[in-house]
């Protein structure tokens, strides 16, 4: 569906240049889904090179500094390292770009002296671990480049967009200028999120997301152990890769044989496994290295399905689940209300349906990818406005001033 989508799009907007470093992993469709939404603007992929195995961009609206040989990875250690590729910026400017949007702060220094080569705004948006992990746990060597050069970025971009009010928080307390810091949900696809007719719920509580500590697969597992004293129908089915999958699954051998380890799937496939569940959690924690749950869009994708969520009530996941409404939060860490919650959606069907029709009923009227997308455009427009307007002032004002 997203292959048609791209094919069939008419380019007939400004260019917006969204740009990732690496383009783009299979974990991020959010970055693409929001793209392609757009309707009057046209977007176009920029990055320092292609995701082996990653998404499917469109060819003709992708570009990247290397391509895979010898002078393509010196251009991209050159790019990496403070240099503008100047091949790529000539290509940039056929397209009269209007703004770069670039995803997650440590992509957003790239993005700023792309912005500036072609003399156009900066719009980053933040997505968690990059307004979450502590500065001494940093993840990778662009994030702690990151870490110690965002002064650049808090100057320089014209829009920092958070992911939730939780992120938003973060970052003011960063230094972020608080006056160009906004909340914008990415919203999903209603049209391809939504539970076919006729289904039959089976009683799996389902996890999808990374194995590691923040997503809190091993405190699901333990919960379950208490689920299934009161469920023993209950069966725990796991999406997702990671660190910890080794250890999860020796674990799982022993407390829960019954569970089963899917590994990363297709879209497709975790929407196939959303219709069957009865359940969706992800119990979300604060890890060691501060990273915390930025909003959950997991949460919204199984609600559009009608699968009620359970979580914690950690970082932005309370701005995703309506508690007692959509799902459950537990208080953070508590195990015990964790698996009541969980026992409460397998045994009692009236909940169920009250949750589930609930559900779906907020995510169409709050999150629907093209009512967020539309905020967006939005957003678009005041930076593009504003913008012009310091470019007029700026070139008003006297010499020397």
């Amino acid at each position: 569906m997203v292959a048609q989508i791209m094919a069939g799009r008419r380019n007939t907007g400004p260019a917006v240049l969204v740009y990732k470093d690496k383009l783009l992993p299979n974990s991020q469709t959010f970055v693409r889904a929001q793209a392609e939404s757009l309707e009057r603007f046209t977007p176009y992929y920029v990055g320092a090179r292609f995701v082996q195995g990653g998404l499917p961009l469109p060819e003709d609206r992708s570009f990247i500094v290397n391509r895979g040989s010898f002078p393509g990875k010196m251009r991209e250690a050159m790019f990496r390292l403070g240099g503008i590729a100047p091949g790529l910026v000539r290509k940039l400017r056929q397209l009269n770009p209007v703004l770069v949007h670039a995803h997650f702060g440590p992509d957003g220094l790239n993005g700023l002296r792309l912005a500036r080569a072609l003399d156009v705004p900066l719009v980053v948006t933040h997505h968690g671990y990059d307004a979450t992990v502590k500065p001494e746990f940093p993840v990778s060597h662009a994030h702690k480049r990151y870490l110690q050069r965002k002064h650049l970025l808090q100057q320089g971009a014209q829009l920092f967009l958070a992911v939730s009010k939780f992120i938003k928080d973060q970052l003011v307390d960063q230094g972020f200028p608080e006056d160009r810091v906004r909340v914008h949900y990415v919203g999903v696809d209603t049209t391809v999120f939504r539970a076919p007719v006729g289904i039959v719920r089976e009683p799996v509580v389902l996890f999808v997301g990374r194995l590691v500590e923040n997503k809190g697969c091993a405190l699901l597992m333990r919960a379950m152990v208490k689920v299934r004293q009161q469920c023993p129908q209950a069966r725990l089915v796991v999406i997702g890769d990671g660190p910890l999958r080794t250890k999860l699954e020796a674990e799982a051998a022993v407390s829960l044989p019954e569970c089963s380890f899917l590994g990363q799937q297709p879209q497709l496939a975790v929407r196939e496994w959303m219709a069957r569940a009865s359940v969706l959690c992800v119990p979300c924690v604060t890890a060691k290295n501060g990273a915390s749950e930025a909003f959950g869009i997991v949460f919204i994708e199984a609600q559009a399905m009608g699968l009620p969520a359970v979580s914690f009530a950690n970082g932005g996941v309370p701005e995703a689940i309506a508690d007692g409404v959509t799902g459950f939060l537990a208080p953070d860490l508590d195990i015990e209300r964790l698996a009541a919650s969980l026992v409460r959606l397998l045994r009692e069907p009236e909940l169920w349906h009250r949750f589930s029709e609930a559900g779906v009923e907020r995510v169409r009227s709050r999150f629907g990818l093209s009512q967020q997308s539309c905020e967006l455009e939005k957003l678009y427009d005041h930076v593009l406005a504003e913008y012009g307007n310091r470019c007029l002032a700026a070139c008003a004002a006297p010499v020397g001033t």
